[in-house]
C-alpha cells in the first residue's frame, strides 16, 4: 500500500496474519525486502481503537462477542528493500525502481531463501538504516533464513563473520546481535 525503492508497507488481507518479523519476502517476482516491523491498527486512522473484553474468558470470546472487529482492524507490515532479481541475476542492492502499488507480497520459499541468502552483502542495508530496532531485525532475519540452509550453525557463522568485518569497530553491537542469534544451539 505504500511504496519507494528502500521500503514498501504492506497490508494483509487477513487480520494478524503477517510473516513473521525478519522474514524474507517478494514483492511481485523481482523485488526482495526483508519484515522489519508489524502493526495492527483500525482501518480509520481517525477511530482510536478501544479496549473490549471487560468480562470475557479470552481474547477469541471478545472476537466471537464483536465480529465486526474484523472488519475493522487491520494488519500492515513494514519491509526494508534488500535486493532484486534482474533475470537470473540476484542483486543484494536497492532496485532502479520500486514495485507498483498493490503489487502482492509473498513469504519466500525456503528454495528463494537459499538462493537469496547465497551471500549476505544485503546485512550492511539493515546494519544503516536507521532503524531503531535493525539489530533485532537482523538477528531475526538470519535465525529465520537459518532453518532454510542444510546446515543452519555453518549460515549463521558465515553471516556473523559478515557482521563482523562490516562492524569491526562496534564490538558491543556485534556481541548484541550475536547474542539473539542461536549458534551455540545444537539440533
Amino acid at each position: 500500500i505504500e511504496a519507494s525503492a528502500e521500503r514498501l508497507i504492506g497490508q494483509c488481507h487477513n487480520l494478524y496474519e503477517a510473516p513473521p518479523l525478519g522474514s524474507l519476502v517478494r514483492a511481485g517476482d523481482l523485488i526482495f525486502a526483508v519484515v522489519d516491523g508489524i502493526t495492527t491498527t483500525a482501518i480509520d486512522p481517525g477511530r482510536r481503537v478501544i479496549a473490549r473484553g471487560a468480562n470475557a474468558e479470552s481474547v477469541e470470546d471478545i472476537y466471537a462477542e464483536h465480529p465486526q472487529l474484523e472488519r475493522l482492524l487491520r494488519t500492515d507490515v513494514s519491509l526494508s528493500v534488500v535486493g532484486y532479481q534482474d533475470g537470473m541475476h540476484i542483486f543484494q542492492h536497492l532496485p532502479p525502481l520500486p514495485p507498483h502499488i498493490h503489487t502482492f507480497l509473498y513469504k519466500c520459499s525456503s528454495a528463494e531463501v537459499l538462493s537469496f541468502m547465497e551471500r549476505v552483502d544485503f546485512l550492511a542495508m539493515l546494519l544503516t538504516s536507521g532503524l531503531p530496532t535493525s539489530d533485532d531485525v537482523i538477528a531475526a532475519t538470519l535465525r529465520q533464513a537459518a532453518s532454510s540452509f542444510g546446515d543452519p550453525r555453518s549460515f549463521l557463522i558465515q553471516a556473523s563473520r559478515s557482521l563482523a568485518a562490516q562492524l569491526p569497530t562496534d564490538a558491543a553491537r556485534l556481541t548484541a546481535i550475536m547474542r539473539r542469534l542461536p549458534i551455540g544451539a545444537h539440533p
